[in-house]
């Protein structure tokens, strides 16, 4: 098959046979991801869609000992399965009705038949649709008919056909081969089988007493010896693992894999070991907690690289993708961005991605036969009664008590309402039983009753167990108030079936604002559910409504619902990943620089573009600013090269206009570019000309009150004051102490500044500058390439992170003025046409942030430092590395005239279009291994300077 991309040579296939095993404290290397025109997809979550019964007559099923291989010989109610599945029909021989619609042939017979049915065989097996989840396995189902999907999972409890559990041990081949069978013929579900201990220890253990509880806010209250946690956290990485395993068997090089939540956190970081060119997703359906949360977590950071092995995680809500990328950043210290973390040179993706439900599924299932008649029975049962519905799982973050406690507040408070209001509660049964709030629960309802209540009337109706689907429906088409309050909830989808099923009715929605679909649905009424009394007065307030306000709200959280199914999360996330891991904008392997080859180049060319950093570049990084003085031998080479005609030369620094004429004011026809790109003096003048002067720079002030409480609290950092910009640094502090404060002040500024203001943050070496969006190194290349058509040699060289977009002009702009990522529609067809122009939008978002200079740099093989002939750096199997390709671009449309001067949003959205057609020379100062987007490196500005001398004829070479 024909890839889509192709970059170097390195292969996933090629990567397996380096045996080299990362620990989880360290981050795999990731090599540069190369998809297919048709990719597979591998979805992979906790459990598979589907809940088995293993058919195992007593007398003919045998585990080869004469023993039986289903239940234990004395069965008793504790072994039976929880319902796990949706409820089969009272004859047990047909699947739940919404399958049997859906269902075609092939389906109806891999779920026909019980127990008693002579056409299934002993050790046989009957697949029924799992509880749960339905709108995860909706979402991936829709890309079926665009992508080829299989789907993992740990095959769950099996239970035998009297709904005993069958023990894994006692599960034989020809169980396990008829399971593999069954589930890969109904839908390519690959069934992972685990041993009940480990099973166990990874999912009852570490996931539901350690990382649930962390990711609700919940923090243990129990001190043990540390033994179970110990023991729970090896079952945790030995599932995850058995995972990864299971991936890499089914993986073809170009597949897309998608992981889901938090029972998987490591297996990214162990699947890209084993795959580092894999294209590799995540999406957390849980809450993400704050740092000052997930810091608590012992093993905090291992669980921050097992997901940093994804080039994309995704989550509910901003704030959760904004708690993970604080955690990064303070808790494992890697740099970040507003976007995603810089994980030691690999760009992590990170983004949002609110989950939604399947519309067509649920309007067609609450216009069922079924519900009618159970909607006309609950209306007589409360006739003439206010009917308040709450539908949660009995879990503690839920806040079911919480609203047992407002609903009592609120018959208090307005007494007028004691006979025309009930509330309905049902609660789901967890996996996990928690009798200690059961019984308050139980406890609050009696109270509320007993108080409140009559011998004619009952105000709450608590319903502890799952209910039919018809009378779920039934129950949220004839509510007047929708009421959840959950205390933390990752995606609450009740709301968003809640507001389908109200199409009529038009009832009010009351959410509570700490679940995942408050940011989303702003059409409904927002209460803090710890504020009885705030809860109470806005159901009185929903009870009171206007026809016009109830229909209004209505209609705007209906349209959200059907323009954000779960058909558009999982093409949005699958697009978006495709879209990233698809960007040209990925870093490259760095030969060292060759003389010989930059030599024949230089005298070649007939006309030659030079641009260089200063600080770290021309000369060495100093304590203190005002130390960088330029030594004399790189003066020299300097005038030289700018006094050959066929030379054009800039020095581009993040320096002020005051600097730089000290410094250099002395070289002729030498061109200056201050502050990041701010300020232009053209070779041959000594008039400056401002490029920012239209912009607003009202937001210094906010960023020097951030500044300055850091300076005063971090002894020996200092500001530094520029006309476009603002620096603190923090060379001269105490080095553990100085980095640990700039990664706090660079939280403070991406919550504080950048999410309302237009500028970023650069993170360079000691310092943090804040400029304005659109002010880049970048920006100034592009002009000079317009200005210089004819070059037909570039030299680029610079040392730090500002100066990536002086790289990233040179080698990712084409003629179009569009950055060359991978259309992500080429493989996946659109949703509809809301879709694609949110796709297109995001795309234009992204090519104009990445044009603006956000720095994210790609992932690269692991190389040796070791050099081959011509100073050409060798690969771990002594291939040579080779810098990309000549840049090329077409022929300028017009391109304006040395010396003009034209504003940066105009040049913003041009492309760097000469007629370059020789090499161009983006070099880095750093070591054999750095990751950039610059084709050579050299190890120190000492080595910079040599070249120059020798390509200016002051030194011999």
């Amino acid at each position: 098959m024909s890839s889509i991309a192709t970059f170097h040579e390195t292969s996933s296939t090629s990567s397996l046979s380096i045996p080299r095993v990362v620990p989880l404290t360290e981050l795999p290397e990731t090599a540069q991801i190369v998809l297919i025109e048709k990719p597979r997809l591998i979805n992979v979550a906790h459990q598979i869609p589907y809940a088995c019964t293993i058919i195992d007559r007593p007398g003919l099923g045998s585990n080869g000992s004469g023993a039986p291989t289903g239940a234990s010989s004395q069965p008793s109610p504790i072994n039976r399965r929880a319902s796990v599945a949706m409820p089969r029909h009272p004859a047990a021989s047909s699947p739940p009705p919404d399958a049997a619609e859906a269902s075609d042939s092939t389906n109806a017979s891999s779920t026909a038949g019980t127990a008693a049915d002579p056409l299934l065989e002993d050790g046989d097996c009957i697949l029924d649709q799992r509880r749960g989840h339905s709108a995860m396995y909706s979402g991936i189902k829709s890309l079926e008919k665009d992508l080829e999907t299989i789907q993992i999972g740990w095959v769950g409890e099996l239970a035998d056909q009297d709904g005993y559990v069958v023990p894994a041990k006692n599960l034989t081949e020809k169980h396990k081969r008829n399971l593999r069978d069954k589930l890969w013929a109904k839908e390519k579900v690959v069934p992972i089988f685990l041993d009940d201990n480990r099973a166990a220890g990874h999912y009852e253990g570490y996931c539901k007493t350690v990382l649930w509880p962390l990711f609700h806010y919940l923090l243990w209250d129990e001190a043990t010896d540390g033994r179970v946690e110990k023991r729970n956290w090896e079952d945790y990485v030995f599932v995850n693992q058995q995972f990864a395993d299971a991936i890499v068997d089914q993986y073809q090089p170009g597949d897309i894999v998608w992981i889901h939540d938090y029972h998987l956190l490591l297996v990214p970081h162990l699947l890209r070991q084993k795959l580092p060119g894999a294209a590799i997703g995540v999406f957390i359906h849980a809450p993400f907690p704050s740092s000052e949360i997930f810091r608590c977590l012992p093993k905090r950071v291992e669980v921050l690289n097992g997901l940093l092995g994804a080039n994309q995680i995704g989550f509910q809500t901003y704030s959760y993708a904004r708690h993970f990328i604080s955690c990064c950043t303070r808790v494992n210290g890697y740099e970040s961005t507003p976007r995603g973390v810089d994980a030691m040179g690999s760009t992590v993706w990170v983004g949002t991605f609110p989950i939604g439900i399947d519309a067509e599924r649920v309007e067609r299932q609450r216009k069922a036969t079924g519900v009618l008649p159970k909607m006309d029975a609950i209306r007589k049962t409360y006739k003439d009664k206010h009917i308040i519905v709450g539908r949660d799982k009995l879990d503690l973050v839920k806040g079911v008590q919480q609203k047992l406690q407002a609903f009592e507040k609120f018959l208090i408070d307005y007494p007028e309402m004691q006979d025309k209001v009930v509330l309905i509660q049902v609660t789901s049964p967890p996996l996990v039983e928690n009798p200690k709030l059961e019984a308050k629960i139980a406890e609050l309802v009696a109270h509320i009753n007993g108080t409140f209540g009559s011998l004619d009337f009952t105000p709450v109706h608590h319903y502890h167990q799952h209910i039919d689907r018809d009378e779920y429906y039934a129950l949220l088409s004839v509510a007047d108030i929708g009421l959840i309050t959950s205390v933390r909830d990752g995606m609450n989808t009740t709301s968003l079936e809640y507001i389908m099923c109200q199409a009529e009715n038009g009832g009010p929605l009351i959410l509570s604002e700490f679940t995942g679909t408050a940011g989303s649905l702003g059409g409904a009424l927002m209460v803090n559910p710890w504020d009885y009394q705030g809860v109470a007065r806005v159901i009185y307030d929903a009870l009171h409504l206007s026809e016009e306000d109830r229909r209004t709200r209505h209609s705007q959280l209906h349209k959200h619902v059907l323009a954000h199914t779960a058909q558009f999360w999982a093409k949005n996330f699958i697009s978006e990943l495709i879209l990233n891991v698809g960007t040209w904008d990925q870093s490259t392997p760095t030969p060292y620089l060759d003389t010989g080859v930059i030599v024949d180049s230089y005298h070649s060319a007939k006309k030659r573009l030079l641009m260089f950093d200063y600080d770290g570049t021309l000369t060495p990084i100093r304590k203190t600013p005002g130390a960088a003085i330029p030594q004399e031998h790189m003066l020299k080479a300097l005038k030289a090269l700018a006094d050959d005609p066929n030379n054009v030369v800039w020095v581009i620094s993040g320096r002020d206009q005051k600097v730089l004429e000290e410094w250099l004011g002395d070289v002729d026809n030498l061109g200056f570019s201050a502050e990041h790109g701010s300020f232009m003096r053209q070779p041959g003048s000594k008039k400056w000309v401002n490029l920012t002067e239209s912009l607003d720079m009202s937001w210094k002030n906010d960023v020097i009150e951030i500044f300055t409480y850091y300076t005063e609290r971090t002894q020996g950092s200092f500001i530094e004051h520029k006309r476009s910009s603002l620096t603190w640094h923090y060379r001269m502090a105490d080095p553990e102490f100085g980095a640990f404060q700039a990664k706090e002040c660079q939280n403070h500024l991406e919550n504080a500044v950048l999410s309302k203001l237009p500028v970023e943050i650069l993170v360079g070496k000691k310092n943090l500058e804040v400029r304005p969006t659109i002010v880049n190194k970048g920006e100034i290349v592009k002009r000079l390439l317009l200005q210089h058509p004819e070059v037909e040699f570039v030299l680029c060289a610079g040392d730090d992170k500002t100066d990536e977009d002086m790289f990233r002009a040179l080698a990712g702009v084409g003629k179009d003025g569009c950055h060359s990522r991978r259309n992500s529609r080429a493989i996946l067809e659109p949703y509809n046409d809301e879709l694609v122009a949110a796709t297109a939008a995001k795309i234009a978002e992204a090519t104009l942030q990445s044009a603006r200079g956000h720095n994210h740099q790609s992932p690269i093989p692991r190389r040796q430092d070791s050099a081959g002939p011509n100073g050409i750096a060798k690969t771990t199997n002594g291939a040579h590395l080779k810098p990309p390709a000549p840049f090329s671009t077409g022929t300028p449309q017009g391109p304006p005239t040395p010396g003009s001067i034209t504003s940066l949003t105009s040049i913003s959205s041009q492309g760097s279009t000469t007629n370059l057609a020789n090499e161009h020379f983006s070099i880095t100062i750093g070591h054999a291994l750095k990751k950039t987007l610059a084709n050579w490196h050299v190890t120190s500005p000492e080595e910079l300077i040599r070249v120059l001398g020798i390509l200016s004829g002051t030194v011999e070479a």
